[in-house]
């Protein structure tokens, strides 16, 4: 009975892995019928500082803000309380700017204990001179 149960569950788990919804319908303005994108915005973070063991943590994509002057960091990471964006280091040079961006626990929540499920976040990073034609590096690499 048991195998049984098993069998069952990964069939079920096979099936619903072969089903790749990117759009879906609802009823939006323009109608039940027009598609609706389901992915969803990154969510914007600030550096809190003083975070319980902060570490180096890789980004995705920096995309010049208006006027080059600033970037648009995006990432991976986890939920809150337990990766939360520390701070963010500028290393601005001749050819090129590394930032680094660092999280850590949030100092107020030592034992939280947080589900594993991927949230993609993104943070303004202000440059002191506009980006030109600098190469973007990412500091954690």
């Amino acid at each position: 009975m048991r195998t049984l149960w098993l069998v069952t569950l990964l069939c079920m788990a096979a099936a619903a892995c072969g089903q790749t919804p990117s759009t879906s319908t609802s009823a939006s303005p323009g109608g039940p019928d027009r598609p609706v994108d389901t992915q969803a915005a990154p969510s914007p973070a600030v550096p809190v500082g003083h975070t319980l063991d902060p570490r180096k943590v890789p980004w995705s994509s920096a995309t010049p803000g208006e006027g080059g002057r600033s970037l648009d960091v995006v990432w991976w990471s986890g939920v809150e309380p337990c990766h939360v964006l520390d701070r963010v280091e500028v290393d601005e040079r001749t050819d090129k700017v590394i930032v680094t961006l660092y999280e850590g626990q949030d100092r107020r929540s030592p034992d939280a204990v947080c589900i594993e499920i991927a949230i993609q976040k993104t943070t303004k990073v202000e440059l002191r001179s506009p980006l030109g034609d600098r190469q973007v590096v990412d500091g954690a690499s």
